[in-house]
């Protein structure tokens, strides 16, 4: 990982940034020889149409999930 101090990455912050999106190799800023902080690149952002069918096989369906769950004479609604 490539290591910079803090003054030189203040100076060159913008070529940095688009360095890191470019390589996809983070930076790591230090002070005084020390770590405070690792650029790392963006994860890639999730368009709007990709949750639908995210979930597929991760479960089962079992039995039947169009018919009522109860019993129809039970239901209150439907007595007189």
């Amino acid at each position: 990982m490539k290591e910079i101090a803090i003054s030189e990455f203040k100076a060159k912050c913008l070529s940095l940034l688009e360095q890191v999106q470019k390589t996809k190799k983070p930076i790591l800023v230090t002070r005084f020889g020390k770590p405070i902080a690792e650029v790392i690149p963006a994860s890639p952002k999730a368009g709007p149409g990709d949750w639908i069918g995210s979930m597929k096989g991760t479960f089962e369906i079992l039995g039947d999930i169009v018919s009522p769950a109860d019993d129809e004479q039970d239901w209150e609604v439907l007595r007189d």
